[in-house]
């Protein structure tokens, strides 16, 4: 039984406390599965803090946020969760902020992008705890066979699309518009022809003149004329985008870190380019990070700062990233990354980090807004469709959920 006395968290009257930490698997198998770097980082922080114990729980990347709301709802919150989202509970005042916690030379060396995206009201609820940009990967050899070079702009990936086309390729440009991650290629799409889901001072612009003319190009240029595969883009799943990349079906299309290890592993040789855009390369890109939060439940401020601090270290940033194919977090380990040769695979993901944009995911609105987005942007694409009229519901959706904030 742990009792509460002034604000810290006693385990019996030996002065010990026991922490709780729900974090998301981001392995692929139980040799790779995060529990192990979990259990490796505990024990080598409990060996230093011998006063502190931690106890963390991995769950799958479908199950993590659920079971953090059920805990949370239930009155158990853990005293640190791992996860998806954090305005909700930001929203309602359940979390530290980042300076109640963290070190300021931690706090500090968050990359400026991601520590931004993590506020609410310009307070950080949100520590960065992973991190991916997007590049378009394209498979070497079916642009040897169609005499194609690598895309800069939207002309140029609608000639190469139409060039593996013509050499039978299935899926010359593969658009995961599918309920599993559509808002991830909506957005790399919006920003590609200057647009987004915001606009520059943070209110929805998801029906802008420049997004409606993207998704009219894409619907146009691409889907009408067979480019996208067999697969209607609305019913194409990211998962089962890059399974077809790596089974050397795909000419081209947006991926990020892991697909690159899915792509060697079956045997497909693959370059990356800047994501194309209207004119020329695109000028942003994609960013996404998941998000470690600090629960105020169970009253340990000090204990969950202090093994923060040491989830945060460079090594500690470092390791995590290495063996999972992603972005530090941080800029002192992304400095280290950008110049380490082993690192070289990831160094075009890098690069784009500081010129990537993240979701808006410091309005509680946007758990709605994306769940609306995946629900019907394949029907902008869609033969006949109206990307006007989409777009247009999807903003519809926006104003609403968002305007109590």
């Amino acid at each position: 039984m742990t009792a509460v006395l002034g604000g810290c968290g006693l385990t019996g009257d030996s002065g010990e406390v026991t922490l709780s930490l729900v974090a998301a698997d981001y392995g692929d198998s139980k040799d790779n599965s995060s529990q192990n770097y979990w259990d490796e980082l505990v024990k080598s922080y409990e060996a230093k803090n011998p006063d502190v114990h931690v106890e963390v729980d991995v769950y799958s990347w479908n199950d993590v946020d659920r079971k953090v709301k059920e805990m949370v709802d239930a009155g158990e919150a853990p005293d640190m969760a791992q996860i998806g989202a954090y305005s909700d509970y930001a929203d309602k005042d359940l979390l530290y902020a980042a300076d109640d916690v963290l070190s300021i030379p931690v706090q500090a060396d968050f990359v400026s992008q991601l520590a931004g995206a993590g506020q609410v009201n310009g307070v950080q609820y949100g520590l960065p705890f992973a991190a991916s940009t997007r590049v378009l990967f394209y498979n070497k050899t079916l642009f040897a066979e169609a005499g194609v070079t690598p895309p800069k702009s939207w002309d140029d990936l609608a000639d190469a699309a139409e060039a593996l086309d013509a050499k039978g390729v299935k899926y010359p440009y593969a658009l995961p518009l599918g309920a599993e991650e559509a808002q991830a290629e909506t957005m790399q799409w919006m920003l590609s022809g200057g647009g987004g889901y915001t606009d520059d001072v943070g209110t929805y612009s998801v029906d802008s003149p420049q997004n409606v003319t993207t998704f009219t190009w894409l619907r146009d240029e691409l889907v009408a004329k067979g480019l996208t595969g067999p697969v209607a883009p609305g019913k194409l799943n990211r998962a089962a985008a890059f399974a077809a990349f790596a089974d050397g079906d795909v000419g081209m299309l947006n991926g990020h870190p892991s697909l690159m290890k899915m792509a060697s592993d079956k045997g497909v040789k693959y370059g990356m380019v800047t994501t194309p855009g209207a004119e020329g390369e695109s000028p942003n890109t994609l960013g996404v990070s998941d998000w470690m939060t600090a629960f105020k439940k169970n009253g340990h401020q000090d204990e969950i700062g202090d093994f923060l601090d040491f989830v945060y270290s460079d090594e500690n940033v470092l390791d995590f990233s290495r063996r999972y194919d992603l972005l530090p977090v941080t800029t002192s380990a992304s400095q280290v990354m950008s110049t380490a040769a082993e690192d070289k695979d990831l160094k075009p993901f890098l690069d784009e980090l500081l010129l990537s944009e993240l979701y808006p995911v410091g309005k509680t609105s946007w758990a709605s807004v994306s769940a609306d987005v995946k629900k019907r942007i394949g029907q902008a694409v869609a033969p006949g469709g109206s990307p006007q009229e989409v777009l247009t519901q999807i903003q519809g959706t926006a104003m609403r959920v968002g305007s109590a904030e």
